[in-house]
């Protein structure tokens, strides 16, 4: 006799209740549907499975199907099994149910920053990459394996980010994570160990960023930021501070790159006081008007950790980030990551190893390169038209633009987007508490909305600017 009958089914918790068992049943099932614990469409396990869960006899359970399929709670059809009705939920159930919440409006529009297009996901691409990697894993590539990541990705990353990015990246350097905030996290954490009391940033980032690194017991002086980026002169003058976050190529939001001359500084900084500068370089495929710049961390491979992620060439759901470390770092990085998180999923890891390979992931950059540039060309050319009064900067990158607006109007701005179901982020959103006021203005995600909604996005952020 085989098992395979008890494949079917829900996995299901019933206690009967009452004098018989067939009425406890009954009762039992009619509260769970009642309750909402069983919901419509159902599939309940069959009788003989039940019956063994319950150390009961089948006809019981049987019995009491048939008696409440008539009732109309279940339905009965052949070959479908027995499932919970499509039936209106009793008087009061709504109101009785703690679950209940008010369901909250999605904004229509949305141009937040920090999303690429999530339609443009390469699946078929994706789904071939995954079975070539998939049938040549060894048997051994889905056990316990080293923290730093699967071999095949660190190598493949070492090509890619060698020869688009100009990092200096030796496989045994790098290091797979669960993302940038994972990264950080692991950095956070071996830089108290250090001894480190400060990790500056920049006066325009990421609250997240600022409060993790708060949270490892680290202080976050913000060093200014203006049309050259950082002031990293500044790292001179600050007395504790051991680290440095920063997003040199493309900086965040303001988009400008790290000019060459506060490059240099940074490097020389970190060499002089033995610091660490932790490279942020999230975008830094994504430029447009001329050659993309260099990676930092190619001008001191022992003083940077170098930090990028897939989440927008590809995807923030696949959780993959990296980063490249000093020769020093690696076994201590490799050990916190150990206590923390021991490895990233391997079958998405190999599959970006084979995508890489491939070309895949070339193609789909550059295809993308493409539709971001369109997409920041006629966000430009429709602002110039219609709000000639706004400004718009930090354009020559990445997935969004700065749009400077007249004093005194973001917040009326962003009030009227809500009303028009836009979703979008106000400049001051991403002002370190430590840093001078900044003007009013707006990050637009230009990359976020799919590309059937691009066009309707465009014309309700028209309609709400001065």
């Amino acid at each position: 006799m085989t098992d395979s009958w008890a494949a079917f089914g829900a996995d299901l918790h019933i206690e009967p209740v009452g004098a018989g068992l067939r009425s406890g049943l009954m009762h039992a099932l009619r509260e769970a549907v009642r309750t909402g614990r069983l919901t419509p469409g159902t599939r309940l396990p069959s009788s003989r499975t039940l019956a063994a869960d319950l150390g009961i006899a089948r006809n019981t359970v049987a019995d009491a199907y048939a008696e409440l399929v008539a009732e109309g709670w279940l339905t009965a059809r052949q070959g479908s099994g027995t499932r919970v009705a499509q039936r209106a939920a009793a008087p009061g159930a709504a109101s009785r149910s703690p679950r209940t919440r008010p369901v909250r409006r999605r904004p229509t529009h949305n141009l937040m920053p920090g999303s690429p297009d999530l339609s443009a996901f390469p699946r078929a691409e994706w789904i071939k990459a995954a079975r070539r990697a998939l049938v040549a894993a060894p048997d051994a590539a889905f056990g316990y394996d080293d923290p730093r990541g699967r071999i095949e990705l660190r190598t493949a990353l070492a090509d890619y980010l060698a020869r688009a990015r100009g990092v200096y990246a030796d496989p045994e350097r790098i290091i797979v994570c669960s993302g940038f905030v994972h990264g950080l996290t692991l950095m956070g954490k071996v830089l108290r160990r250090h001894g480190v009391r400060g990790t500056a940033v920049e006066s325009y980032g990421l609250d997240i960023h600022w409060n993790l690194l708060a949270g490892e017991g680290l202080g976050t002086p913000c060093i200014p930021v203006d049309r050259l980026g950082a002031r990293t002169g500044a790292l001179e003058g600050m007395p504790g501070v051991g680290a440095v976050l920063l997003t040199p190529a493309h900086q965040f939001p303001t988009g400008v790159p790290l000019h060459p001359d506060r490059r240099a500084a940074a490097v020389d900084w970190a060499r002089s006081s033995g610091g660490l500068i932790l490279e942020d370089d999230y975008d830094g495929e994504f430029r447009y008007d001329r050659q993309p710049v260099g990676a930092l961390q190619g001008l001191d491979p022992e003083r940077v950790v170098y930090m990028g992620t897939a989440s927008k060439s590809l995807a923030p759901g696949l959780r993959l980030a990296w980063m490249v470390l000093p020769e020093g770092l690696v076994a201590e990085v490799c050990e916190a990551k150990g206590g923390f998180d021991w490895m990233s999923a391997v079958p998405d890891q190999l599959t970006l190893a084979e995508f890489m390979r491939s070309g895949a992931y070339d193609r789909h950059v550059r295809a993308m390169r493409l539709r971001y540039r369109r997409r920041r060309d006629q966000l430009v050319a429709e602002l110039a038209e219609r709000a000639p009064d706004v400004r718009v900067s930090g354009i020559a990158a990445g997935l969004h633009a700065v749009v400077e607006l007249p004093e005194g109007t973001e917040q009326s701005v962003v009030q009227a987007a809500t009303w028009q179901g836009l979703a979008l982020e106000r400049l001051t959103r991403f002002r370190h508490p430590g840093a001078d006021l900044v003007p009013d203005g707006l990050v637009v995600g230009y990359g976020t909305p799919s590309e059937s909604g691009w066009a309707s996005a465009l014309e309700a952020l028209c309609r709400v600017l001065p």
